[in-house]
């Protein structure tokens, strides 16, 4: 990377600047994630490269970061370092965590303690929600909310509390759509996004639950779907067939082919 941004390296690179670099910073977060699933299933060459393209591109930050005199690559380490040792202290230190729950509690506890101790004024509000960050994909963001508050004892007591609460919004959302249609009044409108969002919500809530991370569960579907709908295109079109020519109930059995395919 100090080859690349010295004056005789590459000009494109010399050229980025932190917002140019961000896009690049999130794209390559999100093809390391797709990269996992093929982990999973033990191809970890994708992974590897993922996980490499992240890598430079964070060092392609701190680059720059030092070039405004603001840190290093070193500092980031450093950094980051401490911070593991000090929200460790069941493994550093000589306090007691017997499981990971308490594991977790404690760490939230020594977050809020940390951001106690950077605030200005002492009586300013610190929240356990501050770390979320509003910009992450709902779905993520959903999730990250979920499992914050339920670290601090804020949860159902079980999975199935939690789909009483499923059934209790499906039927607020069937409630508003009804209003909506009789009214097609745009308030009302907006109260079927409130609940179609509350219905998301707290499935993520039963995602976080079971320990499934709901944006790679969605992730799969979206893949499934893909895969099922291209072996529909596919039929069409080896029978000169258009969408438009065809009626719902034979994309239906082709939708069902495509099922017993995968």
């Amino acid at each position: 990377m100090d080859r690349l941004r010295s004056p005789g390296g590459c000009p494109w690179d010399r050229e980025q600047t932190y917002e140019t670099l961000a896009p690049m910073l999130l794209e390559e977060a999100y093809e390391a994630f797709d990269a996992m699933e093929e982990a999973q299933h033990g191809r970890f060459e994708n992974l590897r490269e993922e996980l490499g393209d992240l890598l430079f591109q964070i060092t392609f930050f701190a680059r720059v970061a030092k070039e405004k005199g603001a840190f290093t690559i070193d500092d980031v380490i450093d950094q980051v370092h401490e911070k593991m040792v000090r929200r460790h202290p069941h493994v550093f230190g000589d306090v007691e965590a017997g499981d990971s729950a308490e594991v977790l509690k404690n760490w939230e506890a020594i977050k809020a303690e940390e951001k106690r101790a950077k605030a200005k004024d002492e009586s300013e509000l610190i929240s356990i929600l501050d770390g979320v960050s509003t910009k992450a994909p709902a779905l993520m963001e959903a999730h990250q909310i979920s499992t914050k508050v339920a670290r601090v004892g804020f949860d159902w007591k079980n999975v199935e509390e939690i789909f009483d609460k499923l059934h209790e919004e499906l039927d607020e959302l069937r409630d508003a759509i009804s209003i909506h249609a009789d009214t097609n009044d745009e308030e009302d409108h907006a109260h079927v996004r409130e609940e179609i969002g509350d219905l998301l919500f707290v499935i993520t809530n039963i995602a976080r639950r079971l320990n499934v991370e709901p944006e790679a569960a969605l992730k799969l579907s979206n893949r499934k779907f893909r895969r099922r709908f291209n072996h529909i295109e596919k039929r069409l079109h080896e029978q000169n067939l258009k969408f438009e020519d065809t009626t719902i109930d034979v994309l239906e059995e082709l939708w069902q082919e495509a099922k017993k395919k995968d």
